[in-house]
């Protein structure tokens, strides 16, 4: 069995408030032409296909005419909400759109839904878990104690009884212990929505979303697929793709990375401002493309956004680098590590080290030690 891992599409998103819609199209386009490459035996994807909640309806035709397209190739799509979509609506009309094997799974209930699957290598067990909230999970399991995010998606599994001897795929929209996280995501105050990734052991393969880089987690078969197109500038140099695993018999699996090239990328740029308006300079780019650019110049240029703009028409952000600049970032961090905890710094230190944040467990039980270690001093 042969699928693609796609997520976090975000159809209709604004970057710096220059719309994605015709990047958008164009990654989808490529899909499709892999769709007809690979042929696929479905596609798999793990949630945010919409940027907010109630889309616009251009964010909706195009996600129409993919689905569409990848119908007319006979190849069935299971799709589930993340944090930006609402459950809810995307599962509108879901038993009817299931008639052409589209399935999206329905908002959290109390039980997950599964689809029983079937290749030359036997059974195959696809488990749909929506993105889940502590919240949203303890209505369905009065008396138990759940709070946080490893507690919620624990209990949500706890229903989900899988034979030792089928394949098993998880379809997930988590932020996951260990991802390497980007700017254009949205995560709980302190850590809060981290999810233990030995929750997933059981699973054969895990397609996650929410995390925009794509990237293997504690083993390849753990695996986030990334966003299709780079949503912010923290994600310039990052290489786009989508995920195309094929499952053989159990234990066994063959998991490759299809690029997408941007319609237009987004670029970084760092020189004076005389530097970068010289004609050759900018001949010798791209201009098509999305740009931030960082003046190195030490007095501030009079109206550059405007007048760069008329050489960089789709100069998204505009940064000063100077001495004036450097020095007020060192205020700020100084003032800010100052009023910082010590829970506050280690955690601080913590992220730096190991690119997540501290749980909020592991807090816990640091501040219980410091409390210990301050009583006895």
């Amino acid at each position: 069995m042969k699928f693609f891992h796609l997520a976090d599409l975000h159809l209709g998103k604004l970057v710096h408030d220059f719309p994605m819609l015709e990047e958008q199209a164009d990654a989808l386009r490529q899909i499709l032409v892999y769709a007809d490459a690979e042929q696929p035996d479905a596609v798999l994807i793990a949630g945010d296909v919409f940027d907010r909640s109630v889309p616009a309806a251009d964010a909706l035709k195009l996600f129409d005419d993919f689905v569409v397209a990848l119908i007319r190739k006979n190849i069935p799509v299971y799709m589930i909400s993340g944090n930006h979509d609402s459950a809810q609506r995307n599962a509108h009309l879901s038993t009817l759109l299931a008639a052409s094997r589209v399935h999206i799974a329905p908002a959290y209930e109390g039980s997950l839904q599964v689809h029983h699957l079937q290749d030359d290598y036997g059974p195959v067990d696809l488990v749909m878990l929506p993105f889940l909230r502590p919240n949203m999970v303890r209505p369905h399991f009065p008396g138990e104690e759940i709070p946080t995010w490893t507690k919620a998606v624990q209990a949500a599994l706890s229903g989900v009884n899988l034979a030792p001897n089928h394949r098993a795929i998880l379809l997930a929209h988590q932020f996951v212990t260990g991802g390497l996280t980007s700017d254009s995501e949205e995560f709980a105050i302190g850590g809060a929505d981290i999810v233990d990734s030995a929750l997933f052991d059981q699973f054969d393969y895990v397609a996650l979303g929410h995390l925009h880089q794509a990237q293997r987690l504690t083993r390849d078969s753990l695996r986030y697929a990334g966003s299709p197109l780079k949503y912010s500038f923290s994600e310039a140099r990052h290489k786009k793709s989508i995920t195309c695993v094929e499952l053989f018999e159990k234990g066994r699996m063959d998991i490759r990375l299809l690029g997408l090239t941007p319609l237009r990328d987004l670029k970084e740029l760092r020189g004076t401002y005389e530097e970068l308006m010289s004609k050759p300079f900018y001949d010798t780019l791209d201009r098509e493309h999305y740009f931030k650019i960082t003046l190195t110049d030490e007095q501030d240029q009079p109206d550059a956004l405007s007048r760069l703009r008329l050489v960089y028409p789709r100069l998204m952000r505009l940064e000063y680098d100077n001495l004036r600049t450097r020095s007020a970032s060192a205020l700020m961090d100084l003032e800010a590590r100052e009023a910082s905890t010590p829970l506050d710094l280690f955690a601080l230190l913590y992220k730096e080290q190991n690119g997540a944040e501290l749980s909020p467990e592991q807090g816990d039980f640091l501040q219980n030690l410091m409390n210990e270690l301050e009583a006895d001093a």
